[in-house]
């Protein structure tokens, strides 16, 4: 090949070899994988498995490395694990994370209200039990909704185990329980077929979609998928006389608040709010006294609703990520 025609040949490779390495930096970064490693190419391995508690199958996701600091998801009503299934892998790659189901939720075990006693006690017992199936000696919490007196009950019990709180929608407080309330507490006050007809209300598909949608900014960005999953769990036979127990029994929540304020003040939890604020059942009302008594508060009140994960999942993502680095590592 003559001199010239070689050093052209040359250059033409060079060039091209350029371009190919420029577009594939482009397509890496179009697709999210940013340049300081905080994502991966592919997703973690989500697992989806049961382990028996008590006696009762309950059903759990898990992904991450075991040794790697332990974060617990406790989930909401009329939820379950579901509610984190695009949080887990993206915290998974630096994390171990771990949602179960309660009894009577997802894929967990469903024993009858006359075969299984349905209190916040017995859903934090087991959970406890789960953790230490599992041995989870030491994780953050994330509670949201009934993951709070699920969560804070077993802080109290085991305080040395917590490394943190990430607490999403989920009331430790007198003044989060506003209007929305009041038919709750006609219900927990007298417990009769006549206050329990307005509660069976929040039990339908209608309800159901509204817990996901109201106080979005945009609800058509809300997967369907969402409450339609959790309806077909609520419809199953005897699943309505069991989520009418648990809406009695959440009055036995509000007389704790004053033991769970005294954990936070005595033991000081690092805290990361990350608070859905146009979320009529959980107001942001009960987000602010978060302040009186913990003194490491990362706060942040999101232009939500009630399931914040599905419109702002990948900020609330990125926050934890920065308070587990940094209260946690």
């Amino acid at each position: 090949m003559p001199l010239i025609d070689r050093n052209l040949f040359l250059a033409t490779v060079g060039l091209i070899a350029g371009v190919i390495l420029a577009l594939g930096f482009a397509t890496a970064s179009a697709a999210g994988t940013p340049a300081s490693g905080v994502g991966r190419a592919s997703a973690p391995t989500v697992h989806h498995r049961s382990v028996e508690v008590d006696g009762l199958s309950i059903f759990y996701r898990e992904a991450g490395d075991p040794t790697a600091p332990t974060l617990l998801l406790l989930h909401g009503f009329p939820s379950s694990s579901s509610m984190f299934r695009n949080l887990i892998p993206a915290l998974a790659d630096r994390y171990h994370v771990v949602a179960p189901d309660y009894p009577g939720f997802g894929r967990s075990a469903m024993p009858l209200v006359t075969e299984f006693e349905y209190t916040f006690d017995n859903l934090s017992r087991v959970v406890e039990a789960f953790t230490e199936k599992l041995g989870l000696n030491a994780y953050s919490l994330y509670v949201m909704d009934y993951g709070a007196p699920v969560g804070y009950r077993l802080a109290v019990k085991h305080p040395e185990r917590v490394q943190g709180l990430i607490i999403q929608n989920g009331n430790a407080y007198e003044e989060g329980l506003e209007g929305f309330w009041d038919p709750f507490r006609a219900y927990w006050k007298d417990r009769t077929a006549e206050t329990a007809k307005p509660l069976a209300g929040f039990l339908n598909i209608g309800a159901t979609k509204w817990q996901y949608t109201h106080g979005t900014r945009d609800p058509h960005v809300i997967s369907p998928d969402a409450w339609t999953v959790d309806q077909y769990f609520l419809d199953r036979p005897g699943n309505k006389e069991i989520q009418l127990q648990l809406f009695y029994d959440y009055g036995s929540n509000p007389p704790k608040y004053a033991e769970w304020q005294a954990y936070f003040r005595r033991h000081q939890p690092p805290a990361l709010i990350v608070w859905g604020k146009n979320d009529p059942i959980f107001p942001a009302s009960g987000a602010y006294p978060y302040k009186r008594d913990l003194k490491n508060v990362d706060f942040h009140l999101l232009e939500t609703g009630h399931f914040a994960l599905e419109e702002d999942g990948d900020k609330i993502a990125r926050l934890i990520r920065r308070f587990l680095d940094t209260n946690v590592n």
